[in-house]
Order: C-alpha cells, then sequence, then structure tokens
C-alpha cells in the first residue's frame, strides 16, 4: 500500500509538471501572436542597378515564378503538416519539421537560384523564403538570392512569422520568418504590402500567420504602370473557405488596378488548382487531397485571366509532401502560374526539374504591354 501510494503521488506530480508546460507553452503562443499592418511600404533594393528605366509597350518580357519551400524540399523529404491517402485507403503522413541539413538547405537554395538564372527573367517571383528560420538552419535566403541576381532591384514582404514549434517532438519545426521576395531588372516606382484575410478561429489562426501578396509598380512609357503582384495564399484551409475570402481581395485590387489602365500581372503559389482540367491530369496513386480547392476564370473578373501553360497538362508545379517523391506515386497538379489583365499578350510554360530543390516547379512567362 505504502508503495502504491508513492505511485500515485509520482504520477500526479509527473501530471501537474507535464500540464504546467503545456499551460506555459500555450501562454507564449498566444503571447507571440501579432499580424503585420495593412499597407505597408516595402522598401526598394538596388534600385540603382535596375537596366530598364521604364516598359515599353508590344515588346517582349519574361516574368518567373517559383515557390522554393524554404529550401527543404529534396525529392525524398515529407513534411509533418501534410498528410494523404493513397487509393487503397492506406492513410499517410509526413515526418519531418526542418530541413534534412544546414548543407541540404543549402544545395537546394543554390538550386532554385541556378535554375532562375538559366531563364533569365526580367521579372522573379519567389516564394516561401526564409530569413532567420529554425526550419531553414537560419540560412538568409533572400540574401542568398540578392546577391545572386545582383543586376536586379528588390523588394520584400514577410507573409509568415511564427513562434518555436515543438512539433514534430522528434524533429521541431521552430521558428519561422519567411516571406515573398520580388526581383526586377526594371526600375521600381515603388512597392506595399496588402494582408490577406486568414482564419481567426482557434487554434488555425496561430499557424498560418501574415498571408498577404505584394504589389510592385513599373512604369511604362505610355505613362501607365504594371502592377506586379506577388501572391501566396493559405494552404491549410480545407474546402477554399479562408482562399475565397483572400481571393475576392485580390479580385477588389486587380479591379483597382485596372480601371486606372494599369498593366496587371499576378504570379504565385494560389494553393488551388488552377482549372478543372490538372486536377486529374496527372498518375498518382494517392486521392486528390481535402486542401485542394479550384480556381477558374469564372471566379475572376471578366477582364482577367488565368494564363494556362502550353504544357499545363504534361507538367505539374506542385507535389503532395506527405510522403517522399516518386513519379507517378505522388498527388501532383497545377497550382503556380500566373493571372493576367486583357490588356496584356501573354504565353506561359510549365518548367520541369523533376521537384529537385522544392515541392514546386517554376513557371515562366512570356508577355507583351499592349497599346
Amino acid at each position: 500500500m505504502k508503495y502504491l501510494t508513492k505511485a500515485l503521488k509520482f504520477i500526479l506530480l509527473l501530471l501537474v509538471i507535464i500540464l504546467v508546460i503545456v499551460g506555459a507553452y500555450v501562454l507564449y503562443v498566444m503571447t507571440q501572436y501579432s499580424r503585420i499592418p495593412d499597407n505597408q511600404k516595402l522598401t526598394i533594393n538596388n534600385n540603382s542597378i535596375a537596366s530598364i528605366e521604364t516598359l515599353e509597350n508590344n515588346t517582349t518580357y519574361t516574368a518567373s515564378t517559383y515557390n522554393i519551400g524554404f529550401g527543404a524540399y529534396s525529392p525524398n523529404y515529407s513534411f509533418f503538416m501534410d498528410s494523404g491517402v493513397m487509393k487503397d485507403g492506406t492513410s499517410v503522413r509526413g515526418k519531418y519539421g526542418t530541413g534534412f541539413s544546414k548543407e541540404d538547405v543549402n544545395k537546394n537554395t543554390i538550386g532554385v537560384i541556378n535554375t532562375i538564372l538559366d531563364l533569365d527573367p526580367t521579372f522573379a517571383l519567389f516564394q516561401e523564403v526564409d530569413t532567420d528560420s529554425t526550419r531553414s538552419f537560419k540560412i538568409n535566403q533572400v540574401e542568398a538570392i540578392k546577391n545572386a541576381f545582383n543586376n536586379m532591384s528588390s523588394d520584400y514582404a514577410v507573409n509568415f512569422h511564427s513562434f518555436y514549434s515543438i512539433l514534430p517532438p522528434n524533429n521541431p519545426h521552430g521558428i519561422a520568418n519567411a516571406g515573398i521576395l520580388t526581383l526586377s531588372k526594371a526600375k521600381i516606382d515603388n512597392a506595399i504590402r496588402k494582408s490577406y484575410p486568414v482564419s481567426d478561429e482557434f487554434p488555425a489562426k496561430y499557424f498560418d500567420l501574415d498571408r498577404c501578396f505584394s504589389v510592385t509598380y513599373i512604369n511604362v512609357k505610355n505613362g501607365k504602370q504594371l502592377s506586379l503582384i506577388n501572391t501566396h495564399m493559405s494552404a491549410y484551409d480545407e474546402g477554399g473557405i479562408i482562399r475565397a475570402k483572400q481571393l475576392a481581395l485580390l479580385n477588389k485590387y486587380m479591379r483597382e488596378e485596372y480601371n486606372k489602365g494599369n498593366f496587371v500581372i499576378v504570379g504565385g503559389d494560389f494553393n488551388q488548382a488552377l482549372g478543372k482540367e490538372v486536377l486529374t491530369a496527372f498518375k498518382s496513386e494517392q486521392e486528390i487531397p481535402s486542401w485542394v480547392s479550384l480556381l477558374t476564370n469564372n471566379n475572376l473578373d471578366p477582364y482577367m485571366r488565368i494564363c494556362s501553360a502550353e504544357n499545363e497538362l504534361e507538367v505539374a508545379t506542385c507535389r503532395s509532401t506527405d510522403l517522399p517523391y516518386v513519379k507517378d506515386v505522388n498527388y501532383t497538379t497545377v497550382i503556380d502560374g500566373f493571372i493576367i489583365s486583357d490588356n496584356i499578350e501573354a504565353y506561359s510554360t510549365n518548367i520541369e526539374n523533376n521537384y529537385l530543390y522544392s515541392d514546386h516547379q517554376p513557371v515562366l512567362l512570356h508577355f507583351k504591354l499592349k497599346d
């Protein structure tokens, strides 16, 4: 009886300690919660080195978009927050909270840089670019990319800054600071950060911090401007409820810019399948993930359209990350690309690189601003 009493006391003490630790962590998470103010003016870097003073009408320019996945997503990488179902009913879940190693993250970051350097775009849009983050071993990917593209001006908007996540326990995700980076060979007139609506429900609001889009304004010789929008919409949004609100805001902003006579290009990671056909276009041994929703031209104002890639049914831009990448096993679809206004002539291409450096693949847009 004496030993039983001691054992019960020990168990009770252990439970109290666990509750105190959990309570302290919840309090820490809640006190760390904050939002970046809307309509934030962005710092423009290296504008003096931009080689193009103003854009010309009827001249071909190019723009790329690439979600670099904070440099972690080598082909054999899976992410702890992602889960899925195989077609045989087996459930799968990703494993890791950080990249495999600092060397591996650095290798992927360099691979991303070289991929876009080879494309040599006039404008380069990147998403999920880290600074001082546990998950990417504190590699400053923003500076690495800017230094590599030393003939381009740039602006950077933070769209994810999180508390220290203790999950998964065997490989904690830690602190994340990430954003969207826009590079330009043309001089940037100004740039702003626009806040997207995000979930205000517990606990979702603590895991989807500060989603946004940035707007980079480039002067055109006809007196108008190119409104170049870099976007990264919410990912963990089953049913697409939050993304619908985000799209409503984006539509409103595109409408305002178009009504000014400006040219509008939106590039980035929409976290939505860009057209019904790409939902099931690619071989897979997985069911369509629950997070996948659909974005079509019917969701856009009539003067805006998705610039569907010429090879959109041959080359996907995003793979599932609930298991390592194996061609024709993972679910893949097209969620990266461009939306353009009807005063722009354009075509785009999805770039195949077998997901060597990210869970995404880049997209390249060729465009002309009409008279």
